[in-house]
């Protein structure tokens, strides 16, 4: 593993257990087990450090999701339709694979807990904040497309909201006071948020 990235995945795991507070080029060294002064030769200021550790993040979550958004085609389906699914989408298989995503991001809440002490940072740092957008950017525009694919009227409104949901459920399991749905409710959730979304049509298909 590169020692970036091993900085990077040390401060994550910082974030999560200390806060914001306890994020330091020392607390990293140490963590980390690396020699006094590696984190600060890769990222000679606190600014570099949250950039260096969100980028890190983003990438990581952005593996994590890979397979979410993804379309279906006729050769990945038994019995798979002619010519493939309108869009590139099974609508009977997407309800079960975006509430598999949800289930990682709730496996994983150290991570998800560093993204919410960044998300705050970002509030108070501009140059975190831009950061922070474009990397939003890469899980938010998949969404629009998705819905674009399977009729939605509002693409982007509907992609905004759906992404908006998924943070909400993940705050309140997580940070909330909210239990943790099982991999079925959610499943069942994202199918009414979908059924609602794209109209009594979508909600035969789901």
């Amino acid at each position: 593993m590169k020692r970036s990235d091993v900085v990077a995945d040390t401060a994550i795991a910082l974030l999560a257990e200390r806060g914001m507070r306890g994020l330091t080029h020392r607390a990293v060294d140490e963590a980390a087990g690396l020699p006094p002064g590696s984190t600060s030769n890769l990222a000679r200021t606190r600014a570099a450090l949250l950039e260096l550790t969100l980028a890190r993040l983003t990438e990581r979550e952005a593996e994590a999701l890979s397979g979410a958004y993804e379309g279906d085609h006729e050769g990945d389906h038994e019995g798979g339709h002619e010519g493939g699914y309108e869009g590139g989408y099974d609508p009977e298989r997407l309800p079960a694979r975006l509430a598999e995503a949800l289930h990682i991001q709730l496996s994983d809440s150290a991570r998800t807990l560093a993204r919410y002490e960044l998300a705050l940072e970002a509030t108070r740092r501009p140059e975190l904040r831009a950061i922070y957008d474009r990397a939003g950017r890469r899980f938010r525009d998949p969404a629009v497309a998705m819905l674009a694919a399977l009729g939605s009227r509002d693409p982007v409104r509907h992609g905004r909201a759906m992404v908006a949901f998924a943070e909400g459920l993940l705050f309140d399991a997580i940070a909330g006071a909210g239990a943790v749905p099982t991999r079925e409710e959610l499943e069942q959730l994202v199918r009414e948020l979908l059924a609602g979304m794209l109209g009594q049509e979508a909600a035969r298909r789901t």
